[in-house]
């Protein structure tokens, strides 16, 4: 595979954090209280996304400058429309079209020095079933598979019981992920970009005549890592989605976590949890779900992670998102704090 420059190598790379960071998902389009609310929760790193029509070189620098000008790091960046696309995952009309604007997402990241993109591969996106109550009376999303009906990504819709008018076989969806990879692969490195695929969601079930046999479950990464062959292609752990498969993952959430480190290809972690493993799920805030998250982030601690853990789907507490994700931001804040102070006991 092509190697990367020298000069997008440094600039990206640079950008990479040592040791395990807390992040939080901002607005492309911050308002100053954005930047405040940031700045007062002492996060250092931010991960964005965009659409389209935004999406290039001029724009991901210009947001730069906006996050470096108040103290803040983009450490990855995402283009809505080049992500849980239907066409790549299907071979649909317009596979090579959408591959081309994923190439050049990656070719304008490694321009702007900015060092990692989260993907995900899922044909007919992420299923819930009803918004149900957490701690509290928090709604938060929930998912029981025997109620499945439909999935969405964006504005896209995708129903029961086959969202693209036929059952598709898994020999069918590895090849096209070879496909793609083969493709995308030697542009990240030579952008020096980092690309994280993200998990199913949900994982380990088929939905609507799709499998989600790829990144559904542990085996399924390690194929397609190999397939990839690429220092520049891992993971985005998160951490929820591990929780909601369960058994059906085949390797538990903090032996993968590991292993994955091991391998070099842990690059991002989404921090959340959930109540209870598939068939039925309910998302949670961290500290009340069926996993101790203090013990994953003291794995990542072990394991000597290098890169950002963000508060992701976060139930609505009263006062709104900021209420929501301060608390979690301040729990995740404790439990990096308590894993960082035992690590380093004599």
């Amino acid at each position: 595979m092509e190697q990367p420059t020298s000069a997008s190598q440094s600039a990206t790379m640079a950008a990479i954090p040592q040791g395990t960071q807390l992040a939080l998902q901002m607005p492309a389009e911050p308002s100053a209280e954005d930047l405040q609310f940031a700045q007062q929760l002492g996060v250092k790193h931010v991960v964005l996304w965009t659409d389209g029509a935004h999406a290039g070189y001029d724009y991901y620098a210009s947001r730069r400058q906006i996050y470096e000008d108040a103290g803040l790091t983009i450490y990855g960046f995402g283009n809505w429309d080049v992500h849980n696309q239907d066409a790549i995952v299907l071979n649909l009309p317009g596979r090579d079209a959408k591959i081309e604007q994923y190439k050049q997402h990656l070719r304008a990241l490694g321009r702007a020095g900015i060092p990692y993109t989260t993907y995900a591969h899922m044909a007919n996106g992420i299923w819930s079933t009803t918004v149900e109550q957490t701690r509290g009376g928090a709604p938060a999303r929930g998912f029981d598979l025997a109620q499945a009906e439909s999935g969405h990504w964006r504005d896209l819709r995708y129903f029961m019981p086959l969202s693209h008018g036929r059952a598709y076989t898994e020999a069918e969806l590895w090849e096209n992920f070879s496909y793609f990879i083969r493709e995308v692969a030697p542009v990240a490195e030579q952008a020096g970009v980092r690309i994280g695929i993200h998990p199913d969601d949900p994982p380990g079930v088929d939905l609507a005549g799709v499998p989600r046999c790829i990144f559904g479950n542990f085996a399924g990464y390690q194929r397609a890592l190999e397939i990839a062959d690429s220092p520049n292609v891992g993971v985005c752990f998160c951490v929820g989605c591990w929780l909601e498969g369960g058994v059906l993952m085949g390797n538990g959430t903090l032996e993968s976590i590991r292993a994955f480190a091991e391998q070099g290809k842990l690059f991002k972690v989404h921090f959340r949890n959930v109540d209870a493993p598939l068939p039925h799920f309910v998302e949670t805030f961290v500290d009340d779900g069926y996993m101790d998250m203090y013990k994953v982030m003291r794995e990542l601690r072990a394991v000597g992670f290098n890169g950002v853990a963000i508060a992701d789907h976060i139930p609505t507490m009263v006062g709104g998102p900021r209420v929501s994700t301060a608390y979690t931001i301040g729990y995740m804040k404790s439990l990096l704090r308590r894993a960082n102070e035992e690590a380093e006991r004599p």
